[in-house]
């Protein structure tokens, strides 16, 4: 591994890769963020492996039911990273689409039943370094929304399992930017235009049911907002600004200049609509507004 972030030329392509993502659960960091994953990142990128693309994703995907279930040890860093790596794979087939439906979709589901199951939301370690499960698994979803693979029908489970990550309790408050990642990962979904407001409203009012305040007989039980409500407020109000501002691409994606070149289809619907749900956390406090009838 002298040769900076080329291919060595005395050790095969294969020993190599192996070696590399076997660091991506190293607990050291330097070992996983500044060599193993910037270095498969670079020659994915490159072109390294592409005509072994789809062994190569197959090879990473087991990474992610390393350790499932656990939290707080470090079997979280394989997970992790190769949702990460998976990402930075998909990304490469929507850049040259070299992999078929079948292979991409398989991943999909490898990805999705990890997130909604992954119990450690660790960002940061101190030792450790990063972890960023909340975060990552946010990339890969972006990545699978950009996918030519999936249509409307896989585009809405992504979507679900979006709401099943935040809506899942927890212990963790997410403080290390996931909201903004995860909004991200939905925007991305939205600038496809396969997601029609009577398929995205009804998601929204879903996340909204999960911060609205639990009163029975006038108290709860438990403290209040939960975690995974305060993880849900923070998704719906980042989406909001995301929606407002807009988003922007990858530069390092070349079907992104024209995915992310105008507004996605419907957005002053759903900026109201995820109004709508913001307000409805804290009644007392937002004046009400009432939405513009549609023109018939």
């Amino acid at each position: 591994m002298q040769t900076g972030m080329n291919v060595p030329v005395d050790k095969s392509l294969d020993d190599c890769a192996a070696e590399l993502v076997e660091m991506l659960g190293h607990p050291n960091p330097r070992w996983r963020e500044d060599l193993a994953y910037p270095l498969l990142a670079r020659w994915i990128n490159r072109g390294v492996f592409d005509d072994l693309l789809a062994g190569f994703g197959d090879g990473i995907a087991p990474g992610l039911r390393y350790g499932l279930g656990f939290d707080g040890d470090v079997s979280v860093l394989r997970r992790s990273y190769s949702a990460l790596m998976l990402a930075e794979i998909v990304g490469r087939d929507n850049n040259t689409q070299l992999l078929g439906p079948e292979t991409v979709l398989a991943w999909g589901d490898v990805v999705t039943s990890w997130y909604v199951r992954e119990q450690d939301h660790r960002g940061w370690i101190p030792q450790l370094g990063w972890a960023q499960t909340i975060a990552h698994g946010a990339d890969a979803l972006a990545a699978f929304a950009r996918s030519r693979h999936l249509g409307q029908l896989e585009l809405t489970v992504l979507l679900d399992v979006v709401a099943d990550r935040v809506l899942t309790p927890t212990s963790y408050v997410w403080r290390h930017g996931e909201d903004d990642r995860l909004a991200y990962a939905v925007m991305t979904l939205l600038h496809r235009n396969a997601l029609d407001p009577i398929l995205v409203e009804p998601w929204l009012a879903r996340l909204g049911s999960g911060i609205k305040h639990p009163r029975t007989r006038g108290h709860v039980d438990a403290e209040w907002p939960s975690p995974a409500a305060r993880n849900t407020s923070a998704l719906l109000r980042a989406l909001h600004l995301q929606l407002a501002l807009g988003v922007q691409g990858r530069a390092d994606l070349q079907a992104d200049a024209e995915l992310f070149a105008e507004q996605p289809a419907h957005r002053t619907d759903l900026l109201l609509a995820v109004l709508e749900q913001i307000r409805a956390e804290s009644p007392w406090l937002y004046r009400p507004t009432t939405r513009a009838r549609p023109i018939e």
